[in-house]
């Protein structure tokens, strides 16, 4: 939880026009935004990720169409053989698959993602998304409105989604991910919910929740935030079946405390 100046409609702008690789973030090697109904040439620049240890981890993956890849059997048996550089063939098998499960999602939520189970037993997107925030209860209660109009966990949703794709490194190894943010604004009070519902690897799916709320401090508007991070992945297996939470910290509680601390703070 946090206190930034500006208004939350100023800080939802702000979160919907960042750019990681213009602000240098080591880890993200490519980002696009994309249209509602992508076609394969949304994805372009993918043929020309940087040539590094990650990038070429996961091209040698996908030359031998390795079992960490997260994949359909359907996606991977269209896999002919050959070089697996982003740049050549492996490159053209990618841009495939985002397009596919970008179209997928705009059309019918994470409900209509393909399962990863070209190399094991099925992982459906849509029922790792469920059952984290199963897992927590008071959040899921808190943004209840939010997500029900979302296709996260869901069919496609009454809300439209600002979707985008990125090229970044997990754990030394380059993941290509697809992402979709939705907002609302409710009397002033916006709440964000961003998810990668798609990874070739690294993780299953992420689910970042943003609460904001007006706040005044020395007659300038400034805006009270609470970020909850939730990752389901099957190196965290062990833990909670593939479920972890991120943040564990109880919301209402942090936000006691943050409105508590804020209020001795900007009475001085």
């Amino acid at each position: 939880v946090y206190v930034m100046p500006g208004s939350p409609t100023q800080h939802l702008e702000a979160m919907r026009n960042w750019n990681p690789t213009e602000h240098h973030e080591p880890k993200v090697y490519l980002h696009g935004d994309l249209p509602g109904s992508p076609s394969e040439a949304a994805f372009a620049k993918l043929k020309s990720a940087p040539d590094n240890g990650p990038v070429r981890a996961l091209a040698n993956a996908t030359a031998k169409m390795a079992n960490e890849l997260q994949l359909s059997r359907e996606e991977a048996a269209k896999w002919k053989g050959g070089n697996g550089a982003l740049s050549g063939a492996g490159g053209d098998f990618w841009i495939g698959v985002l397009a596919g499960r970008a179209r997928a999602f705009s059309s019918g939520g994470t409900a209509a993602q393909p399962s990863y189970d070209h190399a094991g037993p099925a992982v459906r997107p849509g029922d790792e998304l469920n059952g984290l925030l199963r897992e927590q209860a008071k959040i899921r209660k808190q943004f209840a409105g939010l997500l029900d109009s979302t296709g996260i966990g869901r069919g496609a949703g009454s809300l439209k989604p600002d979707l985008y794709w990125e090229l970044l490194n997990a754990d030394d190894v380059a993941v290509a991910t697809l992402g979709a943010s939705y907002s609302r604004n409710s009397g002033g009070n916006v709440q964000a919910a961003d998810t990668f519902y798609y990874g070739s690897g690294g993780y299953y799916v992420t689910l970042t929740l943003h609460q904001m709320w007006p706040v005044d401090v020395n007659g300038k508007p400034h805006t009270l935030i609470w970020r909850g991070d939730m990752v389901s992945s099957a190196s965290l297996a062990d833990l909670h079946g593939v479920e972890k939470l991120g943040s564990e910290s109880a919301m209402m509680k942090d936000i006691a405390k943050s409105i508590a601390l804020f209020r001795r703070e900007s009475a001085h």
